[in-house]
């Protein structure tokens, strides 16, 4: 089954209120000329983030029933790309599926929690396992909470200062992955993301502008812009300036409305960006 287009499958929940993980990565991809397959980790009602008693369907038994359907269709993808994990069983969900697509690009953002603080749905289990996604993935993409989590730190560590990001970069690295980019790092006097390529002994810490506004689903729309960019070709530093770059965009775009921060960014009237 041959086509020109780029196909992405992406192992993340849906949720139905909020703009976040597959309801923002389907249309960033899509602007990018990157078809996505969805394959849904769980359906949610709405977002965890600010929201209580949200109708929650678990997709743990869905997924090798997928992967089995793929198989037996041979369809390619180019890029297995993972996020939101309902379960620690899921977690052997991806590595199938990743097994399966040894030649396609991996892709993990490894979430599970942010300005501290783990998701409310997200087990001491979980966590741990996150480890052997990251152990088999190219490029990961923690923000800072997440990378003390996967190197055993405290997420509420102070320095971060860029020789400290360096020192997570590099273990972060071991860990398996060759590319690692740490979002969202608030230290010495500015912003940045930091990333690292093992393979070529190079960091990057490069600077975005940032906008103090607290929503939902930037994380996401990040790693797709990001993942966007790199499947067509763009260099790492290049593609993380780009996604920093449309996200600033959107989120300032969506603070001039002054809307419910739960809603999330509004990234409908900023989609054109990406063409």
């Amino acid at each position: 089954m041959k086509s020109n287009t780029l196909k992405v499958a992406a192992i993340h929940d849906i949720s139905g209120v909020g703009r976040c993980s597959l309801t923002v990565i389907l249309p960033v991809l899509s602007a990018l000329g990157v078809q996505v397959c969805p394959v849904p980790t769980a359906v949610l009602s709405s977002h965890t983030g600010g929201f209580t008693d949200m109708a929650v369907c678990d997709l743990t038994d869905y997924i090798p029933s997928a992967l089995e359907h793929y198989k037996r269709l041979k369809y390619p993808f180019d890029c297995i790309y993972s996020g939101y994990l309902a379960s620690a069983r899921q977690v052997d969900c991806c590595l199938d599926f990743f097994g399966n697509y040894k030649n396609s690009l991996k892709i993990v953002d490894p979430v599970m929690a942010d300005n501290g603080v783990t998701y409310s749905m997200h087990t001491p289990e979980l966590c741990a396992r996150m480890r052997e996604l990251v152990a088999v993935a190219d490029i990961i993409t923690p923000n800072i909470t997440e990378a003390a989590i996967l190197l055993g730190e405290n997420p509420l560590q102070p320095d971060l200062s860029f020789d400290r990001m360096k020192d997570f970069l590099s273990r972060l690295s071991a860990l398996g992955p060759n590319i690692v980019i740490i979002t969202s790092v608030f230290g010495d006097g500015g912003h940045y993301n930091i990333c690292c390529d093992r393979k070529q002994c190079k960091f990057w810490k490069i600077p975005f502008n940032h906008i103090n506004a607290n929503y939902p689903g930037t994380g996401d729309i990040f790693a797709s812009v990001l993942t966007g960019f790199i499947l067509r070709g763009e260099s790492v530093p290049r593609s993380v300036s780009r996604a920093a770059s449309f996200l600033e965009t959107a989120i300032k775009t969506t603070a001039s409305r002054s809307t419910d921060l739960r809603e999330g960014i509004a990234i409908e009237s900023c989609l054109q960006l990406l063409r």
